[in-house]
């Protein structure tokens, strides 16, 4: 993800590769955020205050753990702790689709009906089950990664994952069917 001479530089005080940084894990952290919180202002939000927190605290990143694992446990703590301040709202978001060919506007509005249906599946998991879903699949960790993230046993995390993935199939399933049951 990130080079360490870069992050060696940033906490030397090297102000341009501090910004480099930032800027680089910037959409891994939003991506993050955008996951858990199922908002986008609460994610751009949580975003900003994560890169905040690296930037402030990048003197305190050791190399005892990897430094996505590291910032990504920052993200998710302050995803948490708003989730745990507010309830979360659902976004009804108008989207202008544009389609180039025309033979193909079926499967291009099943498509986005499906990824549709797929965010509100993820969004609609306990807080603990979408978490380890989003780090692993939309951010690609490792069980291991994940474990030191969100400091739980390795145990734990396949269990989540396990129990995440069959809610996942019930309520994509029920999705199918055309009837949901929120």
């Amino acid at each position: 993800m990130v080079e360490q001479g870069l992050i060696r530089a940033a906490q030397a005080g090297d102000r341009d590769a501090l910004i480099t940084l930032l800027r680089e894990i910037e959409g891994h952290v939003y991506k993050t955020a955008f996951y858990i919180l199922h908002n986008e202002q609460d994610a751009l939000d949580a975003s900003q205050e994560a890169l905040i927190r690296v930037y402030t605290k990048i003197n305190s990143y050791e190399e005892k753990a990897q430094f996505k694992t590291w910032v990504q446990r920052i993200v998710t703590n302050i995803c948490i702790d708003k989730f745990r301040r507010t309830k979360p709202t659902v976004s009804i978001d108008e989207h202008e689709m544009d389609f180039k060919d025309k033979h193909n506007v079926e499967r291009e509005v099943l498509s986005s009906y499906l990824a549709e249906d797929i965010r509100e599946a993820i969004g609609q998991l306990p807080e603990h089950h979408r978490t380890v879903i989003v780090l692993r699949y939309l951010q690609d960790f490792s069980y291991n990664e994940i474990a030191d993230c969100l400091d739980l046993p390795l145990n734990t995390v396949k269990s989540y994952l396990f129990r995440a993935r069959q809610q996942l199939q019930n309520r994509l399933q029920e999705y199918q069917k055309g009837g949901v049951s929120g």
